[in-house]
């Protein structure tokens, strides 16, 4: 196993589907601009609620992707 440096950002993604797509939109979004995306980690979860119903999810991630060598 080689020796690696990650760094990580704090990213917020939304979706009026779910909490699951709120994620993937996160790191599809951050995908395309950084390399080496290796994990993430939910810090939080909200909503918005319109109506009585929920109209939208919002998802606040720690995502780590690794340094080149």
């Amino acid at each position: 196993m080689s020796d690696h440096v990650y760094k990580k950002i704090e990213l917020v993604g939304s979706s009026k589907d779910s909490i699951e797509a709120a994620i993937e939109n996160a790191i599809k979004s951050a995908g395309s601009s950084l390399r080496n995306l290796d994990w993430f980690e939910v810090i939080d979860t909200r909503g918005h609620i319109t109506d009585g119903k929920v109209s939208h999810y919002q998802v606040e991630l720690k995502v780590g992707f690794r340094l080149d060598n």
